[in-house]
């Protein structure tokens, strides 16, 4: 997968016409790039350089003791250790290639294109001084954008497995919740038939899942509580697994009847309704060449329409080798965001449809689905909840 990377990369240079692109990695361990595990599969110790040209060059200049394991990679043409200083490499290299545009990674809203600490910035700056190779320094974020939001068909079938486990284990849910059981325990069933399978939540444990039942004032992020399920109440849970480093990041809403229902009452399905009805308009509307914020508009303003007050977050995000991963969001002008809603959708970018709505006397009512973007439309990878679950 990381050469099938490192190839995309390249071919990305050639579109955006910059003639490198420099990754600047140490101490991998402590704190690590986000592209390293993308493109580089594995860490290292010392200041180490994973250069990589439009012409299609690819150099490692790594300290002397990471050379063996770099190397056995298979993935560069020229693997180089340094044992005192990187310098005189780094700057044969330099002279070489003569890059007019050398991309680093930082970015100012994309967290997935920012892996440069300021600290190895300052090192490189150091590095070059008595050069001009520091005003030719570009943002990575556009190519890093493409990179990760742009998914192989292999990639697409580990995101899909993932999302299939899953749902497996949320019909498992359905049969396992009774009234009066707690979010905790309803979380830790969730947890123990994921540990079954030996899977890693797509994010942190204790948020993952996330369940949610009846009137609360508690964030999307928070984690399960002693809150009881109750009769005529609706609960919601999030949750994700890592299949073969691929994520899936879904919600599904339940709603348990009362003593003698047979059914949900009129104002918990006009809710529903109301949110399956802005994912499918989202889905319909979305395309290659179309803006993030135009889908996020078409699923807040149908909601406001039917007398609903907006969600208070983006209405998408990708997913790839993170539940939040690429740049690109489905998302309103809120400064927050920066500019990610206003980047251009593009096949094969995964995306989450996650709107939501509040109901005061039952809870929160949201789903949220995965869809890949197609050459001319998107196509689901999620099977969409179409009707509500019930717990009798």
């Amino acid at each position: 997968m990381e050469k099938e990377k490192i190839d995309q990369s390249i071919n990305i240079l050639k579109e955006l016409d910059i003639d490198m692109w420099m990754v600047v990695e140490k101490e991998s361990e402590l704190l690590s790039d986000p592209i390293m595990d993308f493109v580089i599969g594995t860490g290292v110790t010392w200041l180490s350089f994973f250069i990589f040209t439009k012409s299609g060059k690819k150099y490692a200049l790594v300290g002397n003791l990471d050379k063996e394991k770099i190397d056995s990679l298979g993935l560069f043409d020229k693997v180089i250790p340094y044992t005192n200083s990187p310098k005189e490499t780094l700057f044969e290299i330099m002279g070489e290639e003569d890059p007019s545009k050398i991309a680093l990674n930082y970015s100012v809203d994309s967290p997935s294109a920012d892996g440069l600490t300021y600290g190895k910035y300052l090192k490189l700056q150091s590095l070059f001084e008595g050069t001009d190779y520091m005003n030719r320094v570009v943002s990575a974020e556009e190519l890093i954008s493409r990179l990760r939001g742009r998914k192989s068909d292999e990639e697409i079938r580990k995101t899909e497995k993932a999302i299939e486990i899953t749902l497996n284990i949320y019909d498992k849910v359905t049969e396992f919740v009774k009234p009066g059981m707690t979010e905790k325990e309803i979380a830790s069933f969730i947890t123990g038939e994921r540990e079954k399978l030996g899977l890693e939540p797509s994010w942190e444990a204790v948020q993952n899942p996330s369940v949610f039942t009846g009137p609360q004032d508690s964030g999307a992020h928070s984690g399960p509580t002693d809150r009881e399920v109750e009769r005529g109440q609706v609960f919601n849970i999030d949750s994700g697994v890592i299949f073969e480093k691929y994520c899936s990041d879904l919600q599904r809403t339940w709603y348990v009847l009362k003593e003698g229902e047979t059914k949900p009452p009129e104002i918990v399905m006009d809710g529903f309704d109301t949110i399956v009805k802005s994912i499918q308009l989202s889905f319909d509307a979305i395309k290659p060449g179309v803006k993030g914020i135009d889908i996020d508009t078409i699923a807040r303003d149908y909601i406001v329409s039917r007398g609903y007050s907006e969600y208070p977050h983006a209405l998408g995000h990708q997913v790839g080798r993170t539940a939040h991963d690429g740049s690109a969001l489905l998302a309103p002008s809120w400064e927050r965001y920066g500019k990610l809603p206003y980047l251009e959708l593009e096949e094969g970018q995964i995306f989450t449809i996650e709107p939501r709505l509040y109901l005061k006397d039952q809870g929160v009512v949201t789903i949220e689905e995965m869809l890949v973007i197609t050459s001319d439309g998107a196509r689901w990878l999620s099977a969409p909840q179409k009707e509500i679950y019930i717990i009798k």
